[in-house]
């Protein structure tokens, strides 16, 4: 895979957003900037877990309610780490191709690719049906990991109202809580301790795929 490759999945994302600009109204990008800074306002950077920090250990079930367990997962190699929205965000879904692509490249590192979501089981299960995912994808329903891991928010009001009735959030996570995961990636090595940590409080800005090959490259 060249380096051009690696840095496609952020030009997809921002060719994407450029897309939504041209079509929204002002009313919607001044919503979805509001609760951007929102989440900035929180601090999350400050109280997430982060580079130099171990893991938080967990068990959760994929959509064919198998279970994973983090440590469990550790002892097979290093463990990519990551959270998406739903399979309703488009951006995700992209991210989630592109992880998809680089997978051999993780493998040849003995790292493994867990995705964590909000979602219910068969909402994710059609997630990974329709993009062929072959990586875990773990309900984090409640968003419980995503809390303990610091990266657990909720939407402005303003923007939960569009999310209930333009994206219909409750049917794929199941509460009317209005929240939703920092989209963070982390790679964690086999001791348990968080050698990278991609955190932003825009959905539309991923991990990038040539940082996680470096780091892998060191472990």
């Amino acid at each position: 895979m060249s380096i051009l490759e690696h840095t496609a999945l952020q030009d997809a994302l921002s060719a994407k957003q450029a897309g939504w600009e041209t079509k929204a109204t002002d009313a919607q990008k001044a919503m979805t900037t509001e609760n951007l800074e929102a989440i900035i306002a929180t601090h999350f950077k400050e109280s997430a877990i982060n580079v130099g920090d171990n893991m938080i250990d967990f068990t959760l079930k994929n959509a064919l309610s198998e279970c994973t367990n983090l440590q469990n997962t550790l002892d097979q190699g290093p463990v990519i780490l990551t959270w998406y929205r739903g399979g309703w965000c488009p951006y995700c879904n992209l991210t989630l191709q592109f992880l998809q692509n680089s997978l051999p490249e993780f493998k040849k590192y003995r790292a493994n690719l867990l995705a964590l979501t909000p979602e219910l089981p068969d909402k994710s299960l059609s997630t990974k049906e329709k993009h062929n995912l072959q990586f875990e994808v773990l309900s984090d329903v409640g968003n419980k990991v995503a809390k303990q891991y610091g990266l657990s928010y909720k939407l402005t009001d303003a923007l939960a109202e569009v999310y209930k009735n333009g994206v219909g959030l409750k049917n794929y996570n199941g509460d009317d809580s209005s929240e939703l995961p920092i989209t963070a990636t982390y790679i964690i090595d086999k001791t348990g301790l968080v050698q990278y940590a991609f955190l932003d409080a825009d959905y539309r800005k991923r991990a990038s795929i040539s940082e996680i090959l470096e780091v892998l490259k060191t472990l």
